[in-house]
């Protein structure tokens, strides 16, 4: 533990922040997996990938993700998603 307070408070800073950020990545991962498996079901399909495209959107603003990625992971979902309407 450190002796210095600001170097203190950092360390709580720093495993608030952990925590938040392993929070929210495991909500989009959820999310993702309710997106693929209604894209195999065949129900509610535009639904859940809306709601993933929001997620994936609000990652990337945040900087959980980074932009290119959220882009990759929406592309790779509506590619799927397109591929089982037809």
């Amino acid at each position: 533990m450190p002796n210095i307070k600001s170097a203190i408070k950092r360390v709580k800073v720093t495993e608030t922040k952990t925590l938040k950020n392993t929070m929210r990545k495991s909500a989009l991962k959820t999310s993702i997996k309710k997106c693929k498996e209604a894209i195999a079901k065949g129900e509610g399909a535009a639904e859940a990938y809306k709601a993933t495209t929001k997620a994936l959107d609000k990652a990337a603003a945040k900087k959980l993700l980074h932009k290119n990625t959220a882009a990759r992971r929406k592309s790779r979902l509506a590619k799927a998603m397109n591929a089982a309407a037809k």
